[in-house]
């Protein structure tokens, strides 16, 4: 599969298993953003700047609901009930190259720990490679956030020898090692 990826789904988008219910962001999340991105870790791993507040949650969701609604992108909640967030889980055309579709998540910390970026990874690697298409399906993880890299493992991603990606966010170059599907689930969930 080597065509471009498309992000452009009916609404809403909801994606379920392995005790997961992934869905959009609504306007009714806002306190659950605050909660899960005013984190120092996630401040560490990710663009999201903290702290994060309200306003800044506002203009995260209208940004994640306009990318959603014009075709560009795909974030979900992470939800095990399919009400409130735990995380989130994101599709995007891939940074280096186009063709590929790209993963990023994060999981609030007061959820860390119960599997549950790894089996929203597995869900939406299937739901990608079933119907959005691309060349490949990665991730780009900084070096040192082992966290993310075990969760690449587990969910049988493999380390490439792509050029890094570097991409500037909040005033420094982070530079990004790139992580391909194996083409397979990778271990099963015990």
């Amino acid at each position: 599969m080597d065509s471009r990826p498309t992000f452009d789904f009916p609404r809403p988008l909801l994606i379920g298993g392995l005790g997961l219910h992934l869905r959009e962001w609504s306007d009714d999340d806002v306190e659950d953003l605050v909660a899960l991105y005013d984190d120092p870790e996630i401040d560490r791993w990710t663009p999201v700047v903290s702290p994060f507040d309200t306003e800044a949650a506002l203009t995260y969701l209208a940004a994640a609901q306009q990318k959603n609604a014009e075709g560009r992108s795909v974030q979900l909640a992470i939800t095990t009930d399919g009400t409130r967030p735990r995380g989130e889980i994101l599709l995007f055309p891939g940074t280096a190259d186009d063709r590929d579709v790209e993963l990023a998540y994060g999981v609030g910390a007061a959820h860390r720990g119960l599997g549950l970026a790894t089996r929203a990874v597995r869900l939406v690697v299937g739901f990608a490679r079933r119907h959005v298409g691309g060349r490949r399906v990665v991730l780009c993880i900084e070096d040192g956030n082992t966290a993310s890299e075990a969760v690449a493992r587990a969910t049988g991603f493999a380390l490439t020898d792509d050029e890094p990606v570097i991409r500037t966010a909040k005033g420094r170059d982070v530079v990004l090692r790139t992580w391909s599907h194996l083409g397979n689930d990778g271990p099963r969930l015990g």
